[in-house]
């Protein structure tokens, strides 16, 4: 209902339709510059993703490559991976979470949550 009975007032929703659709680029903006990490085996390998998900870089100790055990390795991997795209998916949540909350909390089609 709006206060007093009245018809909403569509410049003002179109304004604020707007204004969201800007923070949402903007949030989007700035999670693809961000980037964070996540890490397996103790440290022994480092992925680093942006927020948007996408893989940015990898890092590898030595310590951590045995030409007899290349399949351990590759778990590790895999879950520094993992673990780098769920602080990925937390940031997102963080950063364009209220947004959707602000366009009726019923989640954006397309963006994860």
């Amino acid at each position: 209902m709006i206060p007093g009975g009245g018809q909403p007032d569509m410049q003002q929703l179109l304004q604020q339709a707007q204004k969201m659709q800007q923070d949402l680029a903007t949030a989007q903006e700035e999670l693809a510059r961000t980037e964070v990490e996540g890490q397996a085996g103790g440290g022994l390998v480092k992925a680093t993703v942006n927020g948007s998900g996408e893989l940015r870089g990898l890092a590898i100790d030595p310590k951590a490559v045995d030409p007899e055990d290349t399949e351990t390795l590759a778990d590790l991997i895999v879950a520094a991976v993992q673990a780098a795209n769920e602080n990925a998916q937390a940031l997102q949540q963080e950063k364009l979470g209220p947004l959707a909350q602000g366009l009726g909390g019923g989640g954006i089609p397309g963006l994860p949550f």
